[in-house]
């Protein structure tokens, strides 16, 4: 008997990443996983965002484990894709358990170089796209009396951070979303909570233009050039910590065993939230 057993579970951003880890582990706990992505690059991101055979091969993954795979390519930003998203999973499945806004995006500049375009397409995935996919979501869950929602914010939620104004800006708007709407369903049988990783062993950080960030004193840095500069960031020395980390929280939150946890933060942060107040 897993924790899940029966349960249905929508997660954004599930083609690749913490979001397909996410879909993994719900489903070796018996959970049936609506996997959505948007498996297109977008303008102002400077790395390859995921494709149509990465949201496959979660598919694939996910069905090895004995339980059902419904993928959707969607952009989490479009009001009416994601809402047809939750209804068509209700009447597939019969109901919403479990909703986990993953799907995220990261850019860098400046504060002063950054323009409008890449503003305005970080805070429309990594907030606007969050707060969508919980609209929709809750909705059936409040019907149903019951649900969990995770949405997923950063360590960059929790302080400020140079070269990521828009990006932080949009991960410190989900927690203000999280703990608004944990009140407003606490009496409806749902719990609301985030998890705010430190820095994940991903895509969203294994790419050129990130690698030339943290090492610009080097031409073309490998992933073995740039650790110590990560590793530098974390009172651990932990470079990165690896998607199943993030996993393992999102499974506590959305399982009975945290049945009481609503309106809260956790972090994984490799002892990062220690030094702050």
């Amino acid at each position: 008997m897993g924790k899940l057993d029966g349960r249905t579970a929508l997660i954004t951003g599930a083609a690749r990443g913490q979001g397909r880890s996410h879909a993994l582990t719900l489903a070796a706990e018996g959970a049936n996983v609506i996997a959505v992505d948007l498996c297109a690059d977008l303008v102002t991101i400077p790395y390859p965002l995921a494709t149509p055979e990465d949201l496959a091969e979660t598919k694939a993954q996910v069905e090895a484990l004995g339980v059902a795979c419904h993928t959707v390519r969607c952009d989490v930003r479009d009001t009416e894709a994601i809402e047809a998203v939750v209804t068509d999973g209700v009447d597939r499945f019969g109901a919403l358990d479990i909703a986990v806004a993953n799907a995220g995006v990261c850019g860098f500049a400046k504060f002063w170089e950054l323009d409008d375009a890449a503003w305005d397409e970080m805070i429309g995935v990594d907030l606007t796209g969050v707060f969508k996919t919980m609209r929709a979501a809750v909705r059936p869950m409040l019907r149903q009396g019951r649900g969990r929602i995770v949405a997923t914010s950063s360590m960059g939620g929790r302080m400020g951070n140079p070269n990521l104004a828009h990006y932080v800006a949009a991960k410190w708007g989900v927690i203000g979303l999280v703990k608004t709407l944990a009140l407003e369903a606490a009496a409806s049988g749902i719990t609301v909570n985030a998890v705010c990783p430190a820095t994940v062993d991903t895509a969203m950080v294994h790419n050129d233009a990130l690698y030339g960030l943290f090492c610009p004193d080097l031409d073309a840095p490998t992933r073995e050039q740039v650790e110590p500069a990560y590793a530098a960031m974390s009172p651990m020395g932990v470079a990165w910590v690896a998607p199943e980390d993030i996993s393992k929280a999102v499974l506590y939150l959305v399982s009975d065993d945290a049945r009481y946890v609503s309106g809260t933060t956790i972090d994984v942060s490799a002892a990062a939230s220690a030094g702050m107040p």
